[in-house]
């Protein structure tokens, strides 16, 4: 019983990162997996279930960042350039896998996508909490853009930057919004 449901969470895994969630049919998972779907509903009542699974077997899989590393970091911009360097290191290593699930995340359920951005969240307040509160909506909100997928995709996928060169192009970005003309 455990085998089959693992081969149906690797079926679900391979198809969210090859065709996407919104494109991921329970059918298609059975087929892959080498069961009925009357087997896949058996180990997983619902899409938000084989979904939770899917995910959780993914991101264990994957080297996560670290925020709670970064904080070893002297200087805010020290931290800055390490925790974005970490958080585009996975960017890169995931980067199939996120933008499917992205770009279809009209088909992820809620408590996923909850759980995304929060993780989100955690990173921006683990980067932003280094600097002085004077700018903090600015700053935090130009950490924000410099720590999201989208903006690590346009740099370095759509631009050519290599992870290092946008890491410190969004450090410029984040470091020029505290100075004084």
């Amino acid at each position: 019983m455990g085998r089959t449901r693992e081969r149906i969470i690797e079926a679900a895994v391979h198809l969210h990162g090859t065709a996407g969630p919104a494109s991921t049919s329970i059918s298609a998972i059975a087929e892959r997996a080498g069961v009925t779907r009357l087997t896949v509903y058996r180990h997983f009542p619902d899409e938000t279930a084989l979904f939770e699974a899917c995910s959780g077997h993914w991101l264990s899989r994957q080297r996560l960042p670290r925020p709670e590393e970064w904080g070893a970091y002297e200087t805010p911009l020290e931290r800055l350039a390490a925790g974005l360097a970490d958080i585009y290191r996975f960017y890169r290593a995931g980067e199939q896998m996120l933008t499917l699930v992205i770009r279809d995340q009209h088909a992820v359920p809620e408590r996923i996508r909850r759980s995304r951005e929060e993780t989100t969240r955690r990173y921006v307040e683990a980067l932003a909490s280094a600097w002085p509160a004077a700018d903090a909506p600015v700053r935090r909100a130009v950490i924000g853009h410099a720590a999201a997928f989208s903006t690590w995709r346009s740099l370095c996928r759509e631009q050519g930057l290599t992870d290092r060169a946008a890491v410190e192009v969004m450090t410029t970005l984040v470091e020029a919004v505290g100075a004084k003309p």
